[in-house]
């Protein structure tokens, strides 16, 4: 890598390449990164905080929705005066300001079939903190198409939901081999009639950028092929083995 860490990103990062399994190195890999996150609310923020205080070179955000009061209880990037403007151009402010030297490219659009594949094909790494199945499913199939990285976070009341798909793999499930989409309802994930603790939001965005981070490091054990099942109510943890379904997309 050609790459060199000026006085200011050796400070900035000193505990991070102070670890031996990072190293200088390790964090050259970091701000080469590309990484695409889908929904900036309670999953997208603290996902794209620590992404960004951890040395992403370029994110981009994408969310249509403007902030409101109701989502400022678990979406950590936004407060009071932040109300009915857009969450990815707050977003984009707040995080420039952790880390001035990162690239962030807003996309305050509604995904469809017709413009994710000119943005995903873009990132080397995508997120998902939507709050839909049909989004999911969505982001799920174009990241097979393109072979991407692909986590995915899903959230209510108490619980969470983490998965990494790894894409170059072809052996790797993917979310349809979990959830079939005719018997699936959005009312799962939706804040609105189900609740969440906003706690929980931020404890399953933070391993989701953890997951994206050992990915980008190629460290430690990773979630590929596999769930992890969070209950913070009664802070029982499971790591569920995923089997690819014979006739889903992604066989």
């Amino acid at each position: 890598m050609n790459l060199k860490l000026n006085k200011n990103q050796l400070e900035r990062f000193s505990r991070q390449i102070i670890l031996k399994k990072i190293g200088i190195l390790g964090q050259k890999k970091i701000i080469q990164s590309k990484v695409l996150i889908v929904g900036m609310g309670g999953l997208g923020c603290p996902i794209a905080e620590f992404l960004t205080r951890a040395g992403v070179g370029s994110l981009g955000i994408v969310d249509f929705d403007n902030i409101d009061i109701s989502n400022i209880h678990r979406q950590s990037l936004y407060n009071s005066e932040d109300l009915k403007k857009s969450k990815v151009k707050i977003a984009q402010k707040k995080l420039k300001k952790i880390n001035p030297k990162i690239k962030i490219v807003c996309h305050k659009i509604k995904l469809n079939e017709k413009n994710i594949g000119k943005i995903i094909k873009n990132y080397d790494y995508i997120v998902d903190g939507s709050d839909n199945f049909k989004t999911k499913f969505l982001i799920n199939d174009f990241s097979i198409k393109f072979k991407k990285l692909l986590v995915t976070g899903a959230i209510s009341k108490f619980d969470g939901h983490i998965f990494t798909f790894d894409f170059k793999n072809k052996k790797t499930p993917c979310i349809r081999c979990f959830f079939q989409e005719e018997e699936i309802s959005d009312d799962i994930l939706n804040c609105e009639y189900e609740g969440i603790l906003g706690t929980v939001a931020g404890i399953v965005g933070t391993i989701q950028a953890n997951e994206v981070l050992k990915q980008i490091l190629n460290l430690g054990k990773n979630l590929d092929g596999y769930i992890l099942v969070l209950d913070l109510l009664n802070l029982n943890f499971r790591k569920i083995k995923l089997n690819k379904q014979k006739r889903c997309i992604c066989s």
